[in-house]
C-alpha cells in the first residue's frame, strides 16, 4: 500500500514538472500508472491532496538533508544555538550537497522543475519557489555568515547564493552536467577562500 502511495506521488510530480500543475489531471495521473481514479481515490482524495503531500515530503527532506550535515533545520529565531554552531568549512560541505540534492536527486529536482514553470501560474507557487529557491536559503546562507561574524552577511550570502541559483539553471540546460558540476565546486572554493581571507574585514 505505501509503495503504491508513493509512486503516485512520484509520477504525479514528474507529471507536474513536465506540464504543468494545472494541465495534469487526476485522470492522467491514474492513466500513467495504469489505475482507474477510483484506485488512485483509495490513497488520495484528490489532486490537491497530492500536491500537499509532496510539499511536505520536500519540507521533510529538507530537513534530512540539513541534519545529515548537522546544519540548523529550522530558522535563527527557533534555533540560535544550532547556527552559533556551524563553521565555514561545515557550511561549504552542506553547500556541495545541496547543489547534488537540488540537481541530481529525482524527487527533488522533478520539485524544483515543477515550482520554476509554476512559479508565474500562482502566488502559492511563487511562494514557495521563493521559499525553497530564491529568499529562503538565501536568508538562510544570511544568518549563518552573521552567526560566523562576517561583515557586511546579506551582501556575502547574496553573491554566495547567486553562484548556486546560476549554475542551477546551466546545469538545466546542459548536455555536460558532470562539467557543470566541476565548475560549481570551482567557483564555491573560489569564492570561500575570498571570503575566509576578508572574513572580518569591512
Amino acid at each position: 500500500m505505501r509503495n503504491r502511495k508513493e509512486e503516485i506521488l512520484t509520477v504525479a510530480l514528474h507529471l507536474f514538472a513536465r506540464d504543468g500543475y494545472e494541465a495534469v489531471s487526476v485522470s492522467k495521473i491514474a492513466g500513467e500508472l495504469d489505475m482507474t481514479k477510483g484506485a488512485l481515490y483509495r490513497h488520495y482524495k484528490s489532486k490537491r491532496d497530492i500536491f500537499e503531500c509532496i510539499v511536505n515530503r520536500m519540507e521533510q527532506q529538507d530537513g534530512e538533508q540539513a541534519s545529515d550535515y548537522d546544519m540548523p533545520e529550522e530558522d535563527k529565531e527557533r534555533m540560535p544555538e544550532k547556527y552559533e554552531e556551524v563553521s565555514l568549512d561545515d557550511f561549504v560541505k552542506y553547500s556541495k550537497s545541496m547543489f547534488e540534492y537540488w540537481t541530481e536527486d529525482d524527487f527533488a529536482s522533478s520539485f524544483r522543475k515543477m515550482l520554476t514553470i509554476e512559479q508565474f501560474r500562482s502566488e502559492e507557487m511563487q511562494n514557495l519557489y521563493q521559499q525553497y529557491l530564491v529568499a529562503g536559503p538565501a536568508s538562510y546562507v544570511k544568518d549563518l555568515f552573521e552567526s560566523m561574524g562576517m561583515i557586511d552577511a546579506k551582501e556575502k550570502a547574496d553573491r554566495f547564493y547567486a553562484v548556486m541559483y546560476f549554475y542551477y539553471s546551466i546545469y538545466d540546460g546542459t548536455d555536460d552536467k558532470s562539467r557543470v558540476k566541476e565548475e560549481f565546486v570551482s567557483a564555491v572554493n573560489s569564492m570561500v577562500q575570498e571570503l575566509k581571507e576578508r572574513k572580518f574585514i569591512s
